[in-house]
């Protein structure tokens, strides 16, 4: 929806629609602001922003999400567990978290079977324990807290960066330099809402992502990489991939399947290793989830394995 603003200049955005939208709380209305659901005259709008007379708001609302998750048996390869977190290895196609169109069979369902229901409750009853996300078609490396304490330090760790996420991804063709960093702004995409993209500043929040190539196949012009993330934005390495000119192979959204040389029947991202510090031991630990046989092709290329 957009609504216009005719009176009322100088308030505070979120105070300002929760004086016209009865629906929504201003605690939910901040909310929406944070994961940029909220924009001002097309751009993202910001938590202090004010409003001034002739902005355009436009508000879009998520779909609802299932507050009654359910324990479901569902297998978990598990890298991890004590009783602060448990590591998973999520599988290539499981959803993390219930939401409309996925309201069962997700890694959320499975982990309130396998712990029981001890897991943190910070995140609500939809994502009892969820600390950060993988995309459907991603595989790897997700770590979930048991406890609010853990819960909290490992959110911290996340927004202070100073975790280690390293990715690898089969890409069509190969970026022009070796290795480098991508930095832009990724914001949603002002079209298409179903996909994030590289937007000039102030719009979007930056996004740093390390890459270095590891092998090139001449056969079908792919590329095996390991991407090194700094930031945590939604689709980031797609985003920065497809901005590279070399989208991931098989991903629906920014790139076309069908027309790539390569055909491995999954996104070829996976998230390999992960490094936090346990905020009860005090001590930095290190997961790696094995690699899917997709990548088999490209491993058999190198000279050396991947370090």
């Amino acid at each position: 929806m957009e609504i216009l603003v005719e009176k009322d200049a100088g308030t505070r955005l979120d105070a300002w629609l929760a004086s016209r939208l009865s629906e929504l709380s201003r605690s939910r209305i901040q909310e929406l602001i944070r994961e940029q659901h909220i924009r001002k005259n097309d751009q993202p709008a910001k938590p202090r922003d004010s409003v001034s007379l002739g902005d355009r708001i436009q508000v879009e609302v998520p779909e609802a999400v299932p507050a009654d998750a359910q324990p479901e048996d569902i297998t978990l390869r598990v890298l991890y567990e004590d009783d602060s977190l448990i590591v998973i290895d999520k599988d290539e196609g499981m959803v993390v978290h219930p939401a409309a169109g996925n309201p069962d069979g997700t890694l959320v369902n499975a982990l309130l079977h396998h712990c029981k229901g001890q897991l943190s409750g910070i995140g609500g009853v939809e994502r009892p324990g969820i600390v950060h996300r993988l995309d459907k078609d991603t595989s790897g490396c997700l770590i979930v807290a048991k406890t609010d304490t853990t819960h909290r330090s490992l959110v911290e760790q996340f927004a202070g960066r100073t975790t280690d996420k390293r990715y690898l991804a089969v890409v069509q063709g190969r970026p022009l330099q070796e290795s480098g960093t991508v930095f832009t702004n990724i914001g949603r995409h002002p079209v298409n809402r179903m996909k994030m993209a590289v937007l000039n500043p102030p719009g979007g929040k930056p996004s740093i992502t390390d890459y270095k190539v590891l092998v090139t196949d001449p056969s079908n012009n792919t590329s095996l990489i390991l991407c090194h993330l700094h930031t945590g934005r939604t689709h980031q390495i797609r985003v920065h991939m497809h901005h590279l000119g070399c989208p991931i192979i098989g991903d629906p959204i920014y790139a076309k399947p069908a027309r790539q040389s390569a055909s491995t029947g999954r996104m070829m991202l996976h998230a390999w290793r992960l490094q936090v510090d346990h905020p009860e031991i005090r001590k930095r630990l290190a997961f790696e989830a094995p690699i899917p046989p997709e990548y088999t092709p490209w491993l058999q290329l190198l000279e050396t394995p991947i370090s």
